[in-house]
C-alpha cells in the first residue's frame, strides 16, 4: 500500500511544526519518495539524529507503507 505525498508532510509536520518540508515523488508509484526537511530543530544535532527524528515522525510506516524515502536534512541558514 503506497503513501500520498501530503501524509507524509502532514506527519513531518505535526513532529516537527517549524519544518519547510518538500517531498518528490521519485517514481510517480507513490512508493518512493525523496524529502528535503529543513527545521531549527536539527540546530546541534548530528545528521544520523536528524534522520532518526524524521523517521519518528513516520510512526513506523517506513518500510511498510512507505517503501523508500531519500531523506535530506538540515538546520536552517
Amino acid at each position: 500500500m503506497a503513501m500520498d505525498a501530503a501524509d507524509i508532510e502532514k506527519m513531518i509536520k505535526e513532529a516537527l511544526p517549524d519544518a519547510d518540508v518538500t517531498i518528490e515523488d521519485l517514481r510517480g508509484d507513490g512508493d518512493h519518495y525523496a524529502a528535503l526537511v529543513i527545521s531549527k530543530e536539527f540546530v546541534g544535532k548530528s545528521r544520523v539524529q536528524q534522520h532518526q527524528m524524521v523517521y519518528a515522525a513516520l510512526k513506523g510506516k517506513m518500510g511498510g507503507e512507505l517503501h523508500a524515502l531519500a531523506l535530506q536534512t538540515q538546520a536552517p541558514a
